[in-house]
């Protein structure tokens, strides 16, 4: 399979434009030595957040503040610049969003603080990552919860199976919009429209869609949605972001006690230390906003930083640019695989499409061995399996080019290729 001029390709590209792309590129300089199509499993951060958290250790280095506690002040303030970013990505409120440090933690906090009681039910389907069902194993241990899964059907989930196994006892519903196996985007309108009429929770994992796919709160109301910084949103690890509908908040258990968490105190903390009166044991009022449900004190700040730098470059591209794009970078992937008459894994319907795609090449072993000889080439994919679904897994970001496309194809012929004997 020959491959196509990088030039002649992206000028012909639908979508974001060449001259963006080409910027774009130029900010992940590990593309130069590598076709990186694996941000299902960590993506490449870019420069321009790299150099956020330059200038963050430069800040916490120097003290450019007038007194310590101004500096304190100015770190918090880098670092609650990712709640704006966040929530202009899914069409939230600012004060609908925490800062958590991964899709765990936010998956963990949705867990802990749904009031639940002994015999209550949650169901998830079985193709999840075994991350959504964690916490919830946990809490049935704890408080005698019951789990179902909704068996897949050839890699899909379809929503009439959810419906089809709740029961008067089912209270939650969690589930991954985009699946990490094989890429299926599940119909989340539809699944939002079945909770809200059956008066079911809703917590939804995002990490394999946002940044890739757009999510829009407003359009597909949720509970929770989780969404971790280091996969599709390319930052640098250690922090993500929690939605949390102010519809949900009133009812959910207490937070966690930290003192960033409750109404600033009249005049502001600054102010507040300094007064001789004050004292531990009081009444505290926690903030009616989802960042109470932060750690409270002092957390991940550098992640935060970059997190901040990503998601503005993010929301600076377009969510439907960035989705165009990715598109027309999969759909010649499925088209390549096809020509080759590769068995295709993922579901192909477009509503069902996402960054993900997983094609398989007749067993796990054969999966590996190609996998194993594409890194050899630079080529970077992995092979993913969950509930038997799975195998070479390819997801395709924005900064990936044609070119990428069109190397990974080849690399795959070259390896079908029968080897010559040697006598």
């Amino acid at each position: 399979m020959s491959s196509t001029s990088e030039r002649g390709v992206e000028s012909g590209t639908a979508g974001v434009s060449a001259p963006d792309i080409g910027s774009v590129r130029e900010q992940f300089p590990a593309l130069e030595t590598k076709s990186f199509m694996d941000a299902a499993c960590v993506s490449l951060a870019p420069t321009s957040a790299s150099n956020a958290i330059k200038q963050f250790l430069d800040a916490a280095v120097w003290c450019r503040a007038r007194s310590s506690t101004l500096h304190h002040i100015a770190i918090d303030e880098l670092r609650s610049a990712a709640r704006p970013e966040a929530a202009k990505l899914i069409n939230a409120a600012e004060n609908e969003i925490a800062l958590v440090e991964s899709t765990t933690q936010g998956l963990s906090i949705a867990a802990a603080s749904i009031p639940l009681k002994r015999g209550d039910r949650i169901l998830m389907c079985d193709l999840e990552f075994m991350q959504v069902a964690l916490p919830w194993i946990q809490k049935a241990k704890e408080i005698g919860l019951e789990l179902d899964l909704v068996p897949n059907v050839d890699g899909a989930i379809p929503i009439s199976h959810f419906a089809d196994r709740i029961s008067p006892a089912t209270s939650v519903i969690v589930i991954s919009s985009v699946q990490w196996s094989n890429g299926f985007r599940c119909d989340m309108s539809a699944l939002s429209r079945l909770c809200r009429e059956r008066g079911l929770w809703l917590v939804v994992d995002a990490i394999q869609q946002l940044g890739a796919i757009p999510f829009d709160v407003q359009e597909t109301p949720v509970d929770f949605l989780a969404c971790g910084g280091h996969k599709w949103l390319n930052s640098p690890f250690g922090c993500g972001f929690l939605y949390i509908s102010r519809e949900a908040l009133p009812k959910l258990r207490a937070p966690l006690a930290g003192y960033l968490s409750i109404e600033t105190p009249e005049g502001g903390w600054g102010n507040y230390f300094q007064t001789p009166s004050i004292t531990p044991i009081r009444d505290y009022s926690f903030v009616q906003e989802a960042r109470c449900y932060e750690t409270g004190g002092t957390s991940n700040y550098p992640g935060a930083v970059g997190l901040a730098a990503s998601l503005k470059l993010i929301n600076s591209l377009g969510k439907e640019n960035i989705a165009r794009r990715i598109f027309e970078l999969t759909d010649r992937l499925v088209s390549g695989l096809e020509a080759l008459n590769i068995r295709i894994v993922t579901p192909l319907e477009k509503n069902n499409r996402s960054g993900i795609v997983t094609f398989d090449t007749g067993s796990p072993e054969t999966n590996i061995a190609l996998m194993e000889a594409l890194i050899e080439r630079q080529i970077l994919v992995s092979v993913r399996y969950t509930s038997n679904v799975g195998g070479v897994r390819v997801s395709c970001h924005f900064y990936n080019s044609f070119g990428d496309i069109d190397g990974l194809l080849n690399g795959i012929e070259d390896h079908r290729r029968p080897r010559p004997t040697i006598l």
